[in-house]
């Protein structure tokens, strides 16, 4: 049977880092719903050119759209064991439709591992991030500060800070996780599948934790 595990996390809990630990880790292929958008909109595929027009007019891509990329996605080779999705779903009527979903492919959600990191903490780690010009390097004026300020190690590039990293902009975004996030966390935590898992560690200690949760519920 097809394990699938569906990774949970604010802006800045370290979601990205812990999802490459967890595929690596359990050789599941890792599935961000940003990829998937990505490619079939770079790829003009059939679903790509009608969220397009939805995207354009600044509107949401509607569920059905969103769920045919994904099934279309876990459909292919590489996803017969199963996989870590990332990002998807977002909300209980998402997660309802990506269970019917699974199920085609004769699995279900097996663990919902949560990265679990105070407001405060976020805040501070998202707003002293600085990203390079050139590759896109990522630097942290506490955490990971870079050997001469304002210029990348790796290639010397300017370092600058993006306009969703400034305080005003990440305490949004915290926010509008949470308000949306929160009745998703409730669903996967009533359904028995949700995996707590403190998120303010080191970053090697909250990988060995979420390894550890996850191989205990699959």
């Amino acid at each position: 049977m097809p394990i699938y595990i569906v990774l949970l996390g604010p802006p800045g809990a370290g979601k990205g880092t812990q999802a490459q630990i967890i595929s690596k880790e359990l050789n599941l292929p890792h599935i961000s719903s940003g990829d998937i958008f990505r490619e079939n909109l770079k790829n003009q595929t059939e679903l790509g050119i009608i969220a397009e027009r939805y995207m354009t007019r600044g509107e949401l891509v509607p569920d059905d759209i969103t769920i045919s990329m994904i099934h279309d996605r876990l459909s292919r080779e590489d996803c017969k064991p199963g996989s870590l999705l990332d990002g998807f779903p977002r909300t209980p009527a998402q997660a309802a439709a990506l269970d019917n979903t699974l199920a085609e492919f004769r699995g279900k959600v097996n663990a919902v591992p949560y990265i679990k990191v105070p407001q405060e903490v976020l805040i501070e780690r998202l707003t002293g991030r600085w990203t390079c010009r050139a590759e896109g390097h990522i630097f942290h004026d506490r955490f990971n500060p870079p050997r001469q300020k304002g210029v990348c190690d790796y290639d010397g590039s300017q370092l600058y800070q993006r306009d969703d990293d400034t305080e005003e902009t990440v305490k949004n975004r915290i926010h509008v996780y949470f308000k949306q996030t929160m009745p998703l966390i409730d669903y996967y935590r009533q359904a028995g599948l949700l995996l707590e898992v403190d998120g303010r560690q080191p970053i090697e200690k909250v990988g060995a934790d979420l390894i550890y949760a996850i191989s205990k519920s699959i």
